[in-house]
């Protein structure tokens, strides 16, 4: 039988070492976070933060959500006009790319 040449004390904070690490990887692994979920849970954190702030500098709630109000109304009709050019665009270059394509194909033919 061979003498183990660490102390008791040594010996049970090792052992106690081991036990927290198999601890934490037990648990860990119980606990597995779906990274959508966590970006969608800190985009909604982060929202409340700035409708609490809003609010705190504008003296109330209602003050403030009319603020983000009024905001998002502003962000709405300029980005609207964008929007439509951007899907105008689209369609213009998907039609130019099927003409493109069936003048290659009657070139072949």
């Amino acid at each position: 039988m061979e003498k183990d040449d660490r102390t008791p004390d040594a010996l049970d904070k090792a052992d106690l070492r081991e036990a927290y690490e198999r601890g934490r990887s037990d648990e860990r692994s119980r606990r597995k976070r779906h990274p959508v979920l966590m970006t969608v849970t800190f985009l909604l954190a982060a929202v409340g933060l700035v409708l609490l702030a809003m609010a705190a500098v504008n003296g109330s709630f209602m003050r403030g959500g009319n603020v983000v109000d009024q905001q998002l109304n502003v962000a709405a009709d300029r980005a609207a006009p964008a929007v439509n050019e951007a899907a105008s665009n689209a369609g213009q270059s998907l039609r130019e790319a099927g003409q493109s394509a069936k003048s290659r194909a009657e070139k072949v033919g």
